[in-house]
């Protein structure tokens, strides 16, 4: 009765952290701290909360599944600036979907674009970077594809090697999902990775799923945006669809707001599903998320707090663990030698919680897992526990 499918699909990796640590006690006489979520704990614009209190009365409609205008007019003058695309590229009532946090239209669009195979017929292939956000992964199974996993190492710049991909699987392919700036690794692909990802879907027909949900959190460059190729390009956006949301860009996670934006055609097939199949944002989030698309003051002051955090970790860490600043996000991505040992050693022995690479990564086929020595630290709160914390965690490993 139930889909077998849904039986191949890795845990959340926080399931999985609570499972390992589950057993064991935190050092005694230390405050837990935790940097396990990339859940931003800055405190959210004030604008935003107006937004919301000033639409209030809203609540008793129903919204539609596209947004309002306003909203889509707010995304477009956002991307428009912030990767400096020509007037009218981004057509506001055609190429944009907002959504209710982009976690769902990550996993919808592989239903979308991907048919399932006859039994004579090779399965079609969803491309993923290893490490990954697990919701690629189930987006590519329950969509009945094979889900081919790119090691994303520090060998090839954290980003999946494009040259070492075999046509035929490239022929058979439906969708290449892709983040820059990258989760965990903080790196930003650049200009000519970006365009020579796109001219691949372009020449093999498959759609480039590019997750940029952090491309406002940077250091000091602003990371390309796959849109900046497709001006370049032209103009077109065909076969690519770039998703963007407020929960890291504005900490504004609980709003659950996000949108997508690309290929018409694409965008208008995902919003008849998402009749179906997906919830509206109600009219007092769209005024809320339009508030903060039309407002970058906010978003500069978040980038000035993680730069300080950044900083902090510079000056504690220095060489140890490989450390290196981060392009853009707010990660650490520390080899430690063996994730899981240091996860545990770092609960027992200084009560700091972190996430094993290997929860966040699969093994390839020589059985190497590329987060195996790894782990993530999410510099997501206040100053003052994360000096306490990354202290803590040089004196403990």
């Amino acid at each position: 009765m139930i889909n077998s499918e849904l039986n191949s699909l890795r845990g959340s990796p926080f399931d999985a952290l609570r499972t390992l640590l589950g057993p064991l006690q935190p050092a005694a006489g230390l405050e837990p701290l935790t940097l396990t979520v990339g859940e931003p704990q800055h405190r959210p614009p004030q604008l935003m909360i107006d937004a919301l209190r000033a639409n209030e009365h809203l609540y008793n409609k129903y919204p539609p599944v596209n947004g309002t205008p306003e909203l889509r007019d707010a995304i477009t003058g956002w991307l428009t600036r912030r990767f400096h695309l020509p007037e009218g590229m981004i057509q506001a009532a055609e190429n944009i979907a907002p959504v209710n946090g982009t976690k769902e239209a990550l996993y919808m669009m592989a239903q979308v674009v991907t048919e399932r195979a006859n039994h004579n017929e090779p399965k079609p292939a969803i491309l993923l970077p290893t490490p990954y956000y697990h919701v690629y992964h189930a987006a590519a199974v329950m969509a009945g594809a094979d889900a081919v996993f790119l090691p994303a190492a520090k060998e090839t710049d954290f980003f999946p090697n494009l040259d070492a991909l075999d046509p035929d699987l490239l022929d058979r392919t439906t969708a290449f999902y892709l983040c820059s700036p990258a989760n965990p690794q903080g790196a930003s692909a650049s200009h000519d990775y970006l365009k020579q990802a796109l001219m691949l879907a372009r020449r093999h027909d498959f759609l480039l799923i590019m997750d940029e949900c952090y491309t406002e959190i940077y250091d000091r460059t602003p990371p390309v945006g796959v849109l900046e190729v497709c001006a370049e390009l032209g103009g077109s956006l065909d076969h690519v669809l770039s998703f963007h949301s407020l929960s890291k860009r504005s900490s504004a996670a609980g709003l659950r707001s996000g949108f997508c934006v690309g290929e018409a055609s694409l965008i208008k097939t995902f919003l008849n599903l998402r009749n179906f199949a997906g919830a509206a944002s109600p009219l007092a989030v769209c005024a809320a998320a339009a508030a903060l698309w039309n407002d970058d003051v906010h978003v500069e002051e978040n980038r000035a707090m993680y730069r300080l955090k950044f900083d902090l970790a510079e000056r504690i860490l220095g060489t140890r663990f490989g450390f290196y600043r981060p392009d853009a996000g707010f990660f650490l991505w520390l080899d430690v030698g063996d994730g899981i040992e240091a996860t545990k050693q770092l609960w027992t022995k200084a009560a700091v919680r972190v996430l094993p690479g290997h929860y966040l990564s699969a093994s390839g086929p020589d059985g190497t897992n590329p987060g195996d020595a790894y782990i993530r630290v999410a510099l997501v709160g206040d100053l003052a526990p994360t000096e306490e914390a990354l202290t803590r965690l040089v004196n403990s490993l």
